[in-house]
């Protein structure tokens, strides 16, 4: 089968379409037909591997392969079209439209994958294509689990600090969907976009950071791995929330000790990505309170350029590379 392959770290240009078997059914596992898979931030930080975050290289490292990529092909996020399932295998037949995460198996970027029948999958709802659905679960699953954590109420002011991403466009819509009036921050050239998906308010951060206008709101959901922690809780109200999308250390460990200071919540839990909440995203889609958020869809001959893309945030929500 055909499949974007990485066989060593590095730019953009590392990347290659290539021949790898076909994986084979197995008990408890579905076979699905990739259709489109999200080309996501992680992917170009694996592929590279330089993160924002600098903690996670070197467990990664271990994880991933020290000298090479041991799966050379990446992609997490995926929908496409159940082929054949294995013995035990009840929730999907052939022929379902599935999406959801790979986990950290990856392996997307490929026209085939095999995975378990309890990961983080669920059914597309009719109204969405391939490249819709494949752009709904990394930002979805993500936002979703923020809004949650942060107990989001109609009413809240909220504030997405780079809502431009997979992740901002979904934590705005699912704000709103939740009540809450949502002030976005990002770079100028998102501005249209980000106010198009219902932002009641835009902050450009390249002319004045947000910390800096003597403004507050209820809860910060903040996906920019090198923002100031104690600016940001600075401008929280009383018993307000601020989550992580991308916890440097310094706030994975100061989370307990900045609410017995200040009462003040830090959430940096990962998302489960579960297929719940994945679920609950299907329905939301479904009953037309959130839409998706695809910027360009590419071919896989034109991966490269769908890296570069999302690498330097040219992007204005998802960048999709469609399997054929």
């Amino acid at each position: 089968m055909r499949a974007i392959l990485c066989k060593q770290y590095g730019p953009a240009e590392v990347l290659e379409l290539g021949d790898i078997a076909k994986p084979e059914p197995r008990k408890g596992k579905l076979i699905i037909k990739v259709h489109a898979a999200e080309v996501t931030k992680g992917d170009c930080e694996l592929r590279s591997f330089t993160f924002a975050v600098k903690w996670f290289a070197f467990p990664l490292r271990l994880a991933f392969g020290i000298f090479r990529p041991r799966n050379p092909v990446l992609g997490g996020y995926f929908a496409g079209k159940v082929e054949s399932v294995g013995e035990g295998v009840e929730a999907f037949k052939p022929g379902d439209r599935v999406f959801g995460s790979s986990g950290f198996a990856m392996g997307a970027y490929a026209e085939y994958i095999r995975l378990s029948q309890n990961a983080g999958i669920a059914h597309i709802p009719e109204n969405l294509s391939f490249e819709d659905a494949a752009s709904v679960p990394l930002g979805g699953l993500n936002a979703i689990h923020f809004c949650m954590q942060a107990d989001i109420k109609p009413g809240d002011k909220v504030l997405i600090n780079g809502a431009g991403g997979s992740i901002g466009m979904y934590a705005l819509q699912i704000s709103k969907a939740y009540g809450a009036h949502v002030t976005a921050v990002d770079a100028p050239h998102k501005q249209e976009a980000i106010l198009a998906s219902g932002a009641d308010e835009f902050i450009d951060y390249t002319r004045k950071p947000y910390t800096s206008l003597g403004k507050r709101w209820n809860v910060i959901i903040d996906m920019v791995a090198g923002s100031d922690l104690e600016s940001s809780l600075a401008c929280l109200e009383e018993r307000g929330r601020y989550a992580s999308a991308n916890p440097t250390f310094k706030k994975l460990i100061s989370a307990n000790r900045v609410f017995k200071r200040t009462g003040k919540k830090v959430i940096v839990s990962f998302a489960a990505e579960s297929k719940e909440e994945l679920s609950e995203l299907a329905n939301l889609l479904r009953e037309g309170k959130i839409s998706t958020a695809v910027d360009q869809v590419f071919p896989m001959a034109e991966i490269i350029e769908a890296h570069k893309r999302v690498e330097v945030e040219a992007r204005t929500g998802c960048v999709v590379v469609k399997i054929p």
